[in-house]
C-alpha cells in the first residue's frame, strides 16, 4: 500500500489566504493524504474559510490560541501518516510536491532520509517566482547541511521538506518557547536524527512575503529576540554535537556574527551572552558594520538610528512590491495557481534577508 501523508498546516487569522494553502494542498498528485488544519483561536474567518474544504476530506480543528508551535504539536499528535509535510497557511505547494519527493523515497530503503525541495518567494501571483537554490540544494550530510546553513547564512523553507514518521517522532515536539525560529531549531532537530538529505528539484512550495505582522520577522521584539538566542544556542550545540573541530567553531562564530545586528546595541545583555558564548569558541565578534549605501549616514544621524534605518528602508521597498502585487492579482481572475510547468521555471540564488 502507497504511504499516507498527513498535510500539517497551522493557522492563525488568514482568512485571505488559506484557501489558496488548502487548494494546493487537496489538489496533490499523490492521492494517499489528510489534510489536517488547526486552527489556532482565530478572531477572522480563518475556519469558515477551511470548513469549505470539509468535503474534500479536510479536517478542521479549533484549539485556543497558543502559538504556531503548539498547533503543530497537535497536530502532529493526531495525525496518521507514514510521512509528513507542514505547510503554513499562507504558503502554496507545487501540484507535485509530495508525489516527486516519494518517488525519490522510494529509490532507497532508508525511512530516515530527509527529503526537500527548492522553494519560490512570491506575494500574491505565484505565476511570477522563481524557484530558490541555494548552497543547501544538494544531497548533504547532517553536519555539512549545518555548517552551510550556519556558516552562509542560507535556510530552506518550512514547506520544502517532507518527513517520514519515524524522523518526526525521533526528533520530538516542536519547542514553544520560540516565537521566532521555531522552524529552524525543530528542523535542525530532525536532521540530527536523519542519515543526511535527499534534494528534490523540479518542484516545491511557494512561499509568501508577508508583510510586518510575519512571524519570522523579529523587529524590535524582545520576546523574539530573547527567542532567537534560545535558538542560536540550540543550534550550536546540535552542530558541536556532531563534530568538534576547528571549522565547526568558526562556523558557530560567523553564526553569531551574521545574527549579532539583532541584539547589538539594543540588547546588551543578550549581546554580552553571545560575545561570551564566542570566547568560548576562541572566537570573537565585531560590531556589525553599516552597508556601504547607508554607512554616509552615521556622521550624520549617529550609529543607532542609522542601523534603524537599514534594517527599515528594504522592508518599507518590499511592503511596496508587496501592496503593488497585490493590486495586480485582481486583475488576473481567476487567480492563477500553481502550475507543473511553472514548478520548472529558472532557478535563483537568494540569501536570507533579514
Amino acid at each position: 500500500m502507497k504511504p499516507l501523508v498527513s498535510i500539517l498546516i497551522p493557522a492563525h487569522n488568514v482568512q485571505e489566504h488559506i484557501s489558496e494553502a488548502l487548494t494546493s494542498a487537496t489538489e496533490q498528485t499523490w492521492g494517499r493524504k489528510e489534510v489536517i488544519v488547526v486552527d489556532d483561536g482565530s478572531t477572522d474567518r480563518t475556519a469558515e474559510v477551511a470548513h469549505r474544504f470539509a468535503s474534500q476530506n479536510v479536517q478542521i480543528v479549533s484549539v485556543m490560541s497558543q502559538g504556531a508551535a503548539a498547533a503543530r504539536n497537535h497536530a502532529l499528535r493526531i495525525c496518521q501518516g507514514d510521512y509528513i509535510q507542514w505547510l503554513d497557511a499562507d504558503d502554496v505547494l507545487a501540484p507535485d510536491k509530495i508525489e516527486r519527493q516519494l518517488q525519490a523515497a522510494s529509490e532507497t530503503e532508508d525511512r530516515r532520509v530527509l527529503l526537500s525541495s527548492p522553494w519560490a518567494p512570491f506575494y500574491y501571483r505565484t505565476r511570477h517566482a522563481e524557484f530558490v537554490e541555494n548552497a543547501l540544494c544538494q544531497d548533504l550530510s547532517p553536519v555539512e547541511w549545518l555548517i552551510r546553513k550556519m556558516g552562509e547564512n542560507v535556510y530552506m523553507q518550512t514547506g520544502t521538506w517532507l518527513t517520514s514518521r519515524e524522523l518526526a517522532e525521533a526528533a520530538g515536539p516542536w519547542d514553544t518557547r520560540l516565537l521566532s525560529d521555531d522552524d529552524g531549531e525543530y528542523f535542525c532537530r530532525v536532521l540530527l536524527a536523519s542519515s543526511g538529505t535527499r534534494f528534490v528539484s523540479g518542484t516545491g512550495v511557494f512561499y509568501r512575503i508577508a508583510g510586518s505582522n510575519s512571524l519570522s520577522r523579529i523587529g524590535t521584539s524582545e520576546r523574539k529576540r530573547e527567542a532567537l538566542l534560545i535558538s542560536m544556542r540550540l543550534h550550536i550545540q546540535y552542530l558541536r554535537s556532531l563534530e568538534e573541530s576547528d571549522r565547526i567553531r568558526e562556523t558557530c562564530v560567523t553564526y553569531m556574527q551574521n545574527w549579532y545586528h539583532t541584539f547589538y546595541p539594543d540588547r546588551p545583555d543578550l549581546a554580552i551572552e553571545l560575545q561570551q558564548l564566542a570566547a568560548e569558541l576562541h572566537g570573537t565578534l565585531k560590531p556589525p558594520q553599516l552597508r556601504r549605501k547607508y554607512a554616509w549616514m552615521e556622521p550624520l544621524l549617529g550609529r543607532r538610528t542609522s542601523h534603524r534605518v537599514q534594517e527599515t528602508l528594504p522592508r518599507l521597498k518590499l511592503e511596496m512590491f508587496r501592496r503593488w502585487d497585490k493590486v495586480l492579482s485582481r486583475f488576473e481572475y481567476p487567480r492563477i495557481r500553481a502550475s507543473p510547468k511553472r514548478v520548472s521555471g529558472r532557478l535563483t540564488q537568494q540569501n536570507k534577508v533579514e
